[in-house]
């Protein structure tokens, strides 16, 4: 399976991806999912597969041949353009592939997720299905995924912003995005790429890979589950009460403040207590 996320804001972009392939549990690989086309000072393409490795890699060979020779996604003056460019590479793959899967009952199954910016224009996210068409990120709906996607999703809703989410907190909602993703789910799994674009770049500056291992990936993912306990802590507690009616017991439940010492407590004895990584 597969996680790769894209979030659009007014600073810029920032784009992730898991590395973890699988053909079932005894076939379990690693390949990166997120590829760039770059023509600095002119064009910035970050593009994030997922479905068939082998359909994918097809798709991503030909939009390189075209790229290389200043063709395709090298001539594109919009990421709208862009997007259809790749749609069409998408259908001419799905062309070739799609009987032969089709006739073994496997499905023609690839997604796309491409950010960037064209010179002139302002950064924008699409989302490319498998039949080519695509679908644009808004300021309403700062963000778009693929793959593995319900895990990672609420922290998404609750917190990115067009207006107000800073490239730094865009990274950080997408590491913790990926972090519950692999917690919830072991068909995702590091090395994790991320990326962070800046408005009017039109270069890549900001990348990396966390490994497995990654002392960063690991401490993220640790301050996030002690926060989590914490904030749980904080909320009003659950009281249950027994109230006696005329000729029956009904039970009641009740929230309680919690006074803010004992929550205070809680918190410290979780942040003293080492948690490991799953």
């Amino acid at each position: 399976m597969t996680y790769c996320l894209g979030i659009v804001t007014k600073f810029g972009l920032v784009m992730a991806s898991d590395s973890r392939t699988n053909a079932g549990y005894d076939q379990v690989n690693t390949c990166r999912k997120m590829y760039t086309f770059v023509t600095e000072g002119e064009r910035v393409f970050v593009l994030l597969a997922s479905g068939s490795l082998s359909c994918t890699q097809s798709v991503i060979t030909l939009l390189r041949r075209e790229f290389d020779k200043g063709e395709g996604l090298a001539q594109a003056t919009s990421l709208y353009d862009a997007a259809r460019i790749i749609g069409n590479e998408v259908r001419r793959v799905g062309e070739i592939d799609r009987p032969a899967l089709e006739r073994d009952d496997y499905k023609f199954n690839v997604h796309f997720l491409l950010g960037g910016q064209v010179r002139g224009e302002p950064p924008a996210l699409f989302l490319i299905y498998p039949q080519g068409n695509p679908l644009q990120a808004t300021e309403e709906s700062p963000y778009l995924q693929i793959g593995e996607t319900k895990y990672g999703r609420p922290i998404l809703d609750r917190g990115i912003r067009f207006d107000k989410t800073t490239l730094e907190e865009a990274a950080k909602y997408a590491l913790l995005s990926l972090d519950s993703t692999m917690k919830s789910n072991v068909t995702v799994g590091p090395p994790i790429d991320l990326l962070a674009y800046e408005c009017d770049q039109l270069a890549i500056t900001h990348q990396r890979r966390f490994n497995s291992d990654d002392a960063d990936l690991v401490k993220i993912g640790q301050r996030w589950q002690q926060a989590l306990r914490g904030a749980v802590a904080r909320l009003p507690n659950i009281r249950f009460t027994v109230q006696k009616a005329t000729e029956k017991t009904q039970e009641s439940i009740q929230l309680v403040e919690t006074p803010s010492g004992d929550a205070g407590s809680e918190l410290q004895s979780q942040q003293e207590t080492p948690t490991s990584r799953v």
